[in-house]
């Protein structure tokens, strides 16, 4: 009975939830009183959000209710990378919040590093950009989850293909 198990680290977000979350943020932003008049805009693309609004006082409320709506959604804080604020035309400011998804080479190397170190019977496989776990103990990889729910690392981790 030798065995392997195993499970895959990844940074990824509920797509629905997102936009559920950026619509949730609208829906607040028309109805509040101190941004009903601000003609502010919400776009959600495919790897980007981009605001439009006319001061960086509002934008910090906007900031406020994206990141309390995604809250409340379970999405992670981490998942949003917010870009600089640019001026855009009739005195308005625009700012574009990437979406992180995937973990990074370097980042990946971390967490390979971090189980090679701590964990003797587990080994850590990068596999574009997840992490493969595995070891024939499933003990041992629930250690490794929980180690790597205290790391503060800068991306949002998730385990799946537990097997």
């Amino acid at each position: 009975m030798a065995s392997t198990f195993s499970f895959d680290v990844v940074s990824d977000f509920d797509r629905q939830e997102l936009v559920n979350t950026v619509d949730q943020a609208i829906r607040e932003i028309s109805s509040r009183y101190d941004l009903k008049d601000t003609k502010t805009t919400v776009e959600l693309g495919e790897e980007v959000i981009t605001v439009n609004t006319d001061s960086e006082f509002t934008l910090e409320a906007i900031h406020t209710i994206l990141r309390t709506k995604a809250a409340k959604r379970n999405l992670s804080q981490k998942i949003f990378e917010y870009g600089k604020v640019e001026s855009a035309s009739g005195n308005r400011v625009r700012q574009e919040i990437k979406l992180k998804k995937g973990i990074s080479q370097e980042i990946a190397k971390k967490i390979t590093k971090l189980i090679r170190d701590e964990f003797k019977k587990v080994q850590g496989s990068i596999q574009g950009d997840a992490v493969r776990v595995s070891s024939s103990s499933k003990d041992d990889l629930q250690g490794v989850m929980q180690r790597l729910k205290q790391e503060d690392l800068p991306v949002a981790l998730q385990f799946t293909n537990y097997r």
